[in-house]
């Protein structure tokens, strides 16, 4: 019998395998093209548009900070119904919405209602990456779950790389507005795809057999009954670790974001570069960033466990930016290439750091919390991108942001040393 069994797992092997072919390349397509909208507002900032709208450069700050006020609202409502309800019917309407307010941003001249479409549209986006997260809690398993975060999160530094090496330059073909338009019409057709494609159980899809499927439920299921068990979302505020993941998550952000929205600029003012050339040089830290991940979250699958690949990249990604800092001005080429090697480390930790959440609470709060977390990183990226831009147009230059941006990644990495381990042994299969 030991050894029926054994060929029968064999056999469902390549079946649950498939779930990396079938699955993850609509999650990744779907995230990219939502990072697509966040992000391609700093390449239109640094082709001119505040001086094509008449707005000063504190404003345009403002109005790049504004999609994170959207995007920090409804994280917590948009889990509990992708929990409760259905996480791909939620995708698919999200999908439809960011697509249309990031085209309007090219379409809109009026700078309030501008702001309205913003914050509109982190409204739309905030429904994707709970959603997301929740929905591979029900495809993957712990021995999984890092790789599979990676693969979702990729979409972030992969999207920023093509759009990096791309924007720029159709910027300079049919200008910031147009640009904006186009890249916002790809998400409304992919919406169609998503709706045929994913699928909230893996019982509801036709390529994984029901052997198969019954499996993986069960594991799931072994993995869940290891927990301490919580009544609600409140309960959990109680639990070591949540609200220190909350203030990890701000600091993080804060750098993330202010960077991925305002390097280009960055770069501008210290290479002196065509739009162009500006996207080029923009892409170099995201390509790193993309093998990191990569391979961080192999690593920590295979030793089941999350904190040491967290914290040493969040700390060197905040030394990296410091001595960009140091060297902005003087020496670009030396600050460039630390930007290269603090873009890459501050990227690299995303699998292992989303799979401590579902390692430490059940799955009926850990979509809430997860929301929680991260919505605390929408607010991080609202103070991020607003002060980064702010200190920008206060000072001349970026070196004061740096400065701010590295200071919140070692601050990051310090709090995740104090994160309680969720480190197990895996349930035999």
């Amino acid at each position: 019998m030991p050894g029926n069994n054994s060929h029968i797992a064999a056999q469902r092997e390549p079946d649950l395998r498939r779930r990396w072919l079938y699955l993850m390349p609509v999650v990744f397509v779907t995230y990219s093209l939502a990072y697509l909208g966040r992000s391609n507002f700093g390449f239109g900032a640094a082709a001119g548009m505040a001086k094509s709208l008449n707005i000063t450069e504190s404003r345009a700050a403002f109005l790049a900070s504004a999609f994170f006020l959207g995007y920090f609202l409804f994280q917590i409502p948009a889990a509990t119904y992708a929990v409760r309800r259905s996480a791909t019917r939620l995708v698919f309407f999200a999908l439809i919405c960011w697509g249309i307010f990031s085209a309007l941003t090219g379409v809109i001249r009026v700078y309030w209602l501008l702001v309205a479409d913003r914050l509109l549209l982190g409204v739309a986006e905030s429904l994707i990456l709970p959603s997301m997260l929740i929905l591979l809690t029900n495809w993957f398993t712990k021995a999984e779950r890092s790789r599979a975060n990676a693969i979702l999160i990729l979409g972030n530094p992969v999207t920023v790389t093509w759009m990096a090496a791309v924007t720029g330059y159709l910027i300079r073909g049919v200008g910031w507005q147009m640009t904006f338009i186009l890249e916002g019409i790809p998400s409304i057709v992919w919406a169609f795809v998503w709706l045929g494609v994913a699928r909230d159980q893996p019982v509801q899809v036709r390529w994984l057999s029901r052997e198969s499927s019954g499996q993986l439920t069960e594991e799931l299921a072994r993995e869940q009954a290891s927990l301490p068990q919580y009544t609600n979302f409140l309960a959990t505020l109680r639990v070591p670790g949540v609200l220190l993941l909350c203030f990890q998550y701000f600091s993080w952000s804060f750098g993330v974001y202010g960077l991925v929205l305002w390097i280009p600029e960055m770069i501008r003012s210290g290479s002196s570069r065509g739009i162009g050339q500006v996207g080029v040089l923009s892409a170099a830290p995201f390509l790193l960033a993309v093998i990191l991940m990569l391979v961080v979250s192999a690593v920590s699958d295979r030793t089941l466990n999350r904190k040491p690949f967290v914290w040493p990249f969040l700390i060197l990604s905040g030394v990296g930016l410091f001595c960009s800092f140091a060297t902005a001005g003087d020496h670009f080429w030396l600050s460039y290439l630390s930007l290269i090697v603090a873009g890459g480390a501050m990227y690299a930790p995303y699998g292992p750091f989303f799979a401590i959440m579902p390692e430490m609470l059940p799955r009926n709060v850990v979509g809430e919390v997860i929301a929680l977390v991260n919505s605390c990183g929408a607010l991080g990226g609202f103070a991020g991108t607003w002060l980064v831009g702010w200190l920008q147009a206060l000072t001349g230059n970026a070196r004061a942001g740096f400065l701010a941006m590295s200071v919140a990644l070692i601050v990051a990495g310090a709090i995740t040393l104090c994160l309680p381990s969720t480190r197990r042994e895996p349930h035999p299969a």
